[in-house]
């Protein structure tokens, strides 16, 4: 008998953030998890997240997105990320992309200290590779729908967009949209 194929973690150090990066059995790897991790870091830069932190990702198939998109969003079907961040938007600097509730607000911070030593954990995302493959081969990626370029560039796109969900952002307003969708293309052309 077989024994179950297991899930695979790892732990990056990129200056002060740690990237967690759990790989489901069977998911392919388009990127390289450094490659990733550096992708994270720089969204996570962009966004001026308190530091050190770390976040978590975990690269699942559409089965698993499935589940998760109907448990927490009340949605059928599988989606390509969700984000599930630990902080308030308003831990973030102010910036277009947040929610429309705090337009106008003050930053005020985390709510809470940590011991010396610890790092913040932002959140955790989900991406479905298998979701990102079809989308790229459809010609339906770069969150509109209406791009084509290679799988592992719609991953990219995917942990870049996941990452500022956890980081505060949001594309319900379209000025937020617009804010979003330029920080992730200027993001993904450094890269």
């Amino acid at each position: 008998m077989r024994p179950e194929p297991v899930s695979t973690s790892r732990s990056i150090y990129l200056g002060p953030w740690r990237i967690d990066i759990t790989t489901r059995p069977d998911v392919p790897r388009l990127v390289s998890l450094m490659g990733l991790s550096r992708m994270i870091g720089s969204a996570i830069e962009a966004a001026r997240s308190p530091r050190p932190a770390s976040i978590g990702l975990i690269l699942a198939d559409d089965a698993e997105l499935a589940s998760l998109n109907a448990t927490h969003m009340g949605k059928a079907g599988p989606t390509d990320v969700l984000s599930f961040p630990l902080l308030p938007p308003d831990a973030f600097p102010v910036h277009l992309g947040v929610p429309p509730t705090l337009h106008g607000r003050s930053t005020t911070g985390p709510a809470f200290a940590l011991p010396p030593g610890r790092r913040l954990h932002l959140g955790d995302m989900v991406v479905s590779v298998e979701r990102a493959v079809e989308q790229a081969e459809a010609g339906r990626g770069g969150q509109t729908g209406n791009v084509t370029w290679s799988p592992a560039d719609e991953l990219l796109l995917l942990v870049t967009h996941g990452t500022l969900h956890i980081c505060g952002w949001d594309h319900v307003e379209p000025a937020d949209e617009a804010a979003m969708r330029g920080l992730e293309q200027r993001l993904l052309a450094r890269s």
